[in-house]
């Protein structure tokens, strides 16, 4: 595998007194897309802030391209922006609603002081590739559609030529036909550009279908990452399982049992000692009440952070 594009090394993220992402470490390769999976307020979206430099690191390293681009918790906004740029949840709210389709791909060229003929009929191509004629320059976002609002985003956020696109909730709100096309897109533009990912979906099914390797995050904290091929079907940590049982798929050879995981969300304000996952873990043995697992590498390739990896729910509730 490549050397990695991006790596965050033992990063947390406080908002006061609330620490949302706690000593998290995941590489980035080139080419590359990285899924990162879990429930809303596990921290997705603030790690996805911190690698784009919208939130300060309180712990850690951020390195890009081999370069310290957090030093001291302070991001390196412009070296950031010249390599990373993030594709928004809701594409509409990102977009000003008092600027012309035109406007907006040119305001990126302007702000780098980098508009040209040249830059422009640039951005007007990129445009095209979205699938979207010249016609919508003149538009306002209010006047396209949910699909046609992630595109022109996305060729917005392609006019600063990154290297790395942090897609937050890229398809959320799509129906499948559409979805299905702006994940073949991505794909294309990934391959075509030398593009790399991180990919941050509550969606399993695009999870599985777009990217090459997977980290699941539980409370600020990674507890499995590896192969999304391995993960999918062989889930070793807990929480992953549970996961996995809950995405809804035709394929009978695919489906699981549901698992149900009793209680909700414990507060990132006031997290559980030992293993965050064991309030609600259903094969918790005392030990992970009182000692928290490190994220090991396993034999397989992965790594988890359980005490008890690769043993099934079903296996631990049979026994």
């Amino acid at each position: 595998m490549t050397a990695p594009v991006l790596s965050l090394n033992n990063a947390s993220v406080r908002y006061g007194d609330t620490t949302a992402v706690d000593g998290v470490s995941i590489d980035l390769h080139a080419g590359e897309t990285l899924g990162l999976v879990g429930e809303s307020g596990c921290g997705k979206s603030s790690i996805a802030r911190a690698i784009c430099g919208l939130a300060p690191l309180s712990g850690g390293s951020l390195l890009i391209e081999d370069q310290d681009a957090a030093t001291g918790g302070k991001t390196d906004r412009r070296f950031v922006a010249d390599r990373v740029q993030l594709l928004f949840q809701d594409p509409v709210a990102s977009l000003s609603p008092r600027l012309t389709v035109g406007a907006l791909l040119a305001e990126p060229l302007k702000i780098r002081k980098t508009f040209s003929p040249e830059s422009w009929a640039a951005a007007v191509a990129l445009l095209r590739d979205m699938g979207l004629g010249e016609q919508f320059l003149s538009r306002y976002p209010h006047q396209l559609s949910g699909g046609q609002a992630r595109r022109v985003a996305l060729a917005r956020v392609l006019t600063a030529k990154p290297r790395i696109i942090v897609a937050d909730e890229p398809t959320a709100g799509l129906d499948l036909s559409i979805q299905g096309d702006m994940l073949n897109l991505l794909r294309g533009l990934r391959d075509r550009l030398g593009l790399s990912y991180l990919f941050i979906s509550h969606n399993l099914n695009v999870v599985g279908r777009v990217t090459e390797r997977v980290a699941i995050m539980y409370l600020g904290q990674i507890v499995e990452t590896g192969m999304t091929s391995l993960l999918f079907r062989a889930p070793a940590h807990p929480y992953t399982q549970a996961l996995l049982s809950s995405n809804l798929t035709i394929d009978p050879e695919r489906r699981r049992e549901r698992i149900i995981l009793k209680g909700e969300l414990p507060s990132p304000r006031n997290p559980p000692p030992g293993c965050r996952f064991h309030l609600r873990c259903p094969i918790a043995q005392p030990v992970c009440a009182v000692r928290q697992p490190a994220l090991e590498a396993q034999a397989d390739g992965r790594a988890v952070a359980c005490h008890f990896p690769l043993t099934t729910i079903s296996q631990a509730m049979a026994g």
